[in-house]
């Protein structure tokens, strides 16, 4: 009965486009984290960046909650809703917690594990702002959303493999230098914990699929 009340009543739609909001700040965050690996950007500029779309997020994510609590009718579970969007947030918190180390040890230049594993986060970001809206309609897009979460994983095995062979690398180089091993295997462990994030966004989504399809 519950089931067929819910059918008749309207659906709240905007937490769709909450999702791809976030989804925005990711995909932001995440070309700003790479381009301070890069060199492209400096790391003062980089973290002002990944600040700034980290409060936006912040702020998309209190919208949201708000939104569960005060909407009757929702698309999914409630429970879902909370889960994804604090997953996405975790996973901007992250980066930024990843610049403000590099802010901390004054690093200006990165390891090329490190630099890949920045555009591993960037394809990461993008393949998540790629499945987001596909959530709008679960049914003919599931094949599709198992695709895109598939290719988060693989992208976290991926980001896996470079930090063990990045932290292989920097402790053979380190030498006589153990401060430079132990930076570097806190920036690796940051950039390791942001790939985290993404693959819970992706088993999130995953998890929506299977119970609403």
């Amino acid at each position: 009965m519950l089931a067929w009340f819910r059918a008749l009543m309207p659906r709240e739609d905007r937490f769709f486009d909450l999702f791809e909001r976030h989804a925005a700040t990711l995909t932001e965050g995440a070309a700003a984290l790479r381009s301070l690996l890069d060199g492209t950007q400096a790391v003062s500029a980089a973290y002002v960046a990944i600040a700034a779309h980290e409060d936006a997020a912040d702020a998309i994510t209190r919208e949201a909650l708000l939104a569960v609590r005060r909407t009757f009718i929702t698309p999914f579970d409630r429970s879902d809703i909370q889960a994804l969007v604090g997953s996405l947030d975790d996973a901007i918190d992250q980066m930024l917690k990843t610049a403000k180390a590099v802010q901390l040890f004054e690093v200006t230049t990165f390891e090329p594990a490190m630099r890949e594993m920045g555009a591993v986060i960037q394809e990461a970001a993008q393949v998540t702002a790629e499945a987001l809206p596909k959530l709008r309609a679960l049914g003919e897009n599931a094949t599709a959303l198992n695709c895109l979460t598939e290719r988060v994983i693989e992208l976290e095995g991926r980001a896996d493999d470079l930090h063990n062979d990045g932290l292989k690398a920097l402790f053979k180089a380190s030498g006589q230098d153990p401060m430079a091993f132990i930076v570097g295997s806190e920036l690796y462990g940051h950039l390791e914990k942001v790939m985290d994030r993404f693959e819970d966004v992706a088993n999130q989504i995953s998890s929506i699929v299977v119970e609403h399809v």
